[in-house]
């Protein structure tokens, strides 16, 4: 008799020693989750003789992620964290307390890693064209460990696909920075003479953003530049602000008014965005020879504009709504100045003025206005402002893009 309860222990030795090395290959094998699962699956009908099972996994949530036997209907009955969360042990049902009207559930074996729970295993009836007793009643541990090794495994794999992912999307956001910054001017391609001096600075909160200026020579004499800044943030941001790019330098021209190129990017924000976004633009031309400025500002933080002649700073506040706000808009205001002598435009998004405070957001264009009142060159000034507001230093305030367009006009 011993001898024979000695053999049974055995046996049911290398049956688990057996088992965690069938598991162990198939994992080093680096088998997919339904691979997987389908190894753990033969395990518990082939040799436990268990012939309905249902596994939860935690990750984001918890998802059954297999199921053996079970009717769809019963598993969407199950909700974990009022069901089964309260089992810290592996714990009977006979009987079935939690019974439904598609099933039954009989033992609930919890599988936990570093002491939180990560996954559960739900046993419903055993198969009975087996003689004898079946098994499973003494290997419940057993299947429990063998539970925690496939759950960490899928665990691995999910997060190594994360990874990946994660990675790819990184390269992605590369390309589409690299991308955007061609289509932004850099600071060698801006006009610098004896008529007119431009200066930018460009800070996308992320990889990319959405924010936008230019400077487009539309004559011999006359100059077009302007600022927008798209609502929201990130790569769909990005996408609608390079195509709003390519249709403002496409329309944008000496020919063609301020007014009626408004009127025309507005239907096509309309037709490209759906509604769902919104452009605010500041846009300009200046003549040389007439030292006329025109304006429209639509919707846009109101550029800052200091006459040097005369001392006087104001605000470029005349235009419409943004783009893409309405289907059409109800009227449109342009601004017109004549320049009698020097001055100078600070243009910016509202990244530069609208920061985070102890108490939420702020506005502010005080220290701004501080920074462009004074016979410095406009390059100065805007360096001023990118110290001021912290912006090289990673200041925590900063939550949104920052572009900031300067023009000297002499």
């Amino acid at each position: 008799m011993a001898k024979s309860v000695s053999l049974k222990r055995l046996e049911q030795t290398t049956f688990k020693l057996k088992a965690l090395l069938n598991i162990t290959l198939a994992i080093n094998e680096n088998l997919s989750q339904e691979e997987l699962l389908q190894h753990y699956q033969d395990m518990l009908h082939r040799d436990l003789n268990i012939g309905k099972f249902i596994l939860f996994k935690l990750e984001d949530s918890w998802k059954c992620i297999h199921n053996k036997g079970y009717d769809d209907s019963f598993i969407e009955q199950i909700d974990v964290e009022r069901d089964l969360l309260k089992y810290e042990e592996i714990s009977f049902d006979w009987g079935g307390s939690e019974k439904q009207s598609t099933g039954t559930y009989d033992i609930i074996v919890p599988v936990a890693h570093k002491g939180a729970p990560i996954a559960f295993v739900i046993i419903g009836d055993i198969d009975e064209d087996v003689e004898g007793v079946s098994p499973i009643i003494k290997h419940l541990n057993f299947i429990q460990t063998l539970s925690n090794i496939i759950i960490v495994a899928i665990e691995n794999i999910r997060l190594f696909n994360e990874s990946l992912r994660q990675e790819a999307m990184r390269k992605e956001l590369e390309l589409a920075s690299k991308m955007q910054s061609m289509l932004i001017p850099d600071q060698s391609s801006l006009p610098k003479d004896n008529r007119i001096h431009m200066a930018a600075y460009y800070h996308p909160h992320f990889e990319v953003g959405g924010d936008y200026y230019d400077y487009i020579k539309l004559s011999k004499d006359e100059v077009g530049f302007c600022i927008a800044d798209v609502s929201g943030k990130g790569i769909s941001a990005a996408i609608l602000m390079s195509n709003f790019q390519a249709n403002l330098r496409a329309l944008f021209s000496h020919e063609i008014s301020l007014a009626a190129l408004i009127e025309k990017l507005n239907e096509r924000v309309i037709r490209a965005a759906n509604g769902e976004k919104f452009i605010t633009l500041f846009v300009a031309k200046y003549n040389f020879k007439t030292r006329e400025l025109e304006y429209i500002n639509a919707g846009h933080n109101q550029p800052i504009l200091f006459r040097k002649d005369i001392n006087e700073l104001s605000f470029l506040d005349k235009g419409c709504v943004g783009m893409g706000m309405l289907d059409e808009i109800p009227m449109i205001r342009k601004g017109s100045i004549t320049l009698e002598g020097p001055a100078k435009i600070l243009c910016y998004t509202d990244g530069l003025v609208e920061l985070m405070d102890g108490k939420g957001v702020s506005f502010g264009t005080g220290e701004i206005e501080d920074c462009i009142v004074n016979n410095e060159d406009i390059d100065s000034n805007i360096n001023t402002v990118i110290k001021k507001q912290g912006i090289l230093d990673g200041s925590t305030r900063i939550f949104d893009d920052i572009s900031i367009l300067g023009v000297e006009l002499f």
